[in-house]
């Protein structure tokens, strides 16, 4: 059997994705998967075990009747027996339907005259129920598996040989990832936690656990915002992770998370690392599972700016 997903949004999106895409694997373990994402997300895939291909296609753009013809064609040329998707726009029920794919599966809604079968689209539940119910058509019933990755061996041993530099491969580590617009979900808002709010928390933390090392992601999204941090806290430890794998396998050594709602807090679930997460607009039981490993905080007033450090540390140290 030949799949394709049609999976818009970032890399978020994609993670919350990949039990979905494990399962279908799991029930059809010959079956070639493809996705079609955008070109920003594709990242994300280095961390699925279930992908066969993974194709671009940018579908915020402003793209031209030529751009969707060709995507069409790409995907009629490449012969699928069942295609899927995420999104819910009429649009994509009619690319899918000129596809000619035999089974074209999606939520109700505007585009599903177009599909072959429609599941309804449930709001408030955990994204990756929601899109592993897309699956029921194909006869797969069972629960939601939870979210997991399989982290390349050479991301864990750079991640093995970075806590070395950093001089934490000895002892747990605080990991703090505080935010950037770019690797956001499709859900997500304001997704940026002040940096004066953070440097309250870190001080705490040297006061009461001296000994525990306090670790900040940087990434190419967030530079500004790690050099800003450095100036209030020059003694805490930064660390580069070039790929996905490779923060995946910093956040999975870590004994405690602190993130805002981006892709990297559910990397944290999908490697059970203890979290801790802020959430501003969007609402928490959408994009976390329900467990005691994984904790939100949710802003009284929609904007994450507005969560004051008491609240976290209370979480933090009250559990």
């Amino acid at each position: 059997m030949r799949v394709v997903a049609l999976v818009p949004g970032g890399i978020g999106d994609q993670i919350l994705f990949f039990p979905t895409l494990d399962e279908l694997k799991r029930y059809y373990p010959n079956a070639q998967i493809d996705v079609v994402v955008e070109p920003r997300s594709k990242a994300a895939y280095r961390v699925s075990k279930s992908v066969n291909n993974v194709l671009t296609f940018d579908y915020k753009d402003r793209n031209s009747l030529a751009d969707w013809s060709n995507l069409v064609g790409m995907i009629r040329d490449r012969e699928y027996d069942v295609a899927i998707t995420t999104g819910k726009s009429w649009l994509m029920g009619l690319l899918l339907w000129l596809t000619g794919i035999p089974a074209r599966i999606g939520y109700q809604g505007k585009g599903s005259v177009f599909l072959t079968y429609a599941v309804p689209f449930r709001p408030s539940q955990y994204r990756t129920v929601a899109y592993h119910d897309l699956l029921q058509p194909l006869g797969i019933q069972t629960p939601c598996p939870e979210l997991a990755v399989n982290v390349p061996k050479p991301d864990i041993e750079w991640a093995q040989h970075e806590q070395k530099c950093l001089g934490v491969n000895e002892t747990s580590y605080i990991l703090i990832y505080g935010g950037s617009n770019e690797m956001s979900s499709s859900l997500a808002g304001d997704t940026i936690y002040p940096v004066e709010n953070w440097q309250h928390i870190i001080q705490d933390f040297r006061h009461k656990q001296p000994d525990l090392p306090v670790v900040v992601i940087q990434l190419s999204e967030n530079e500004k915002f790690v050099r800003s941090l450095l100036e209030f806290c020059p003694d805490i430890k930064v660390t580069s992770p070039d790929n996905i794998g490779k923060l995946a396998a910093m956040i999975g050594g870590a004994s405690l998370m602190l993130s805002t709602d981006d892709a990297p807090m559910h990397l944290s679930v999908a490697v059970q690392t203890y979290t801790i997460a802020l959430f501003g607009s969007t609402d928490p039981e959408q994009l976390l599972p329900k467990s005691d490993k994984f904790l939100a905080i949710k802003s009284p007033t929609g904007k994450m700016a507005d969560i004051s450090p008491k609240t976290v540390l209370d979480k933090i140290w009250g559990g």
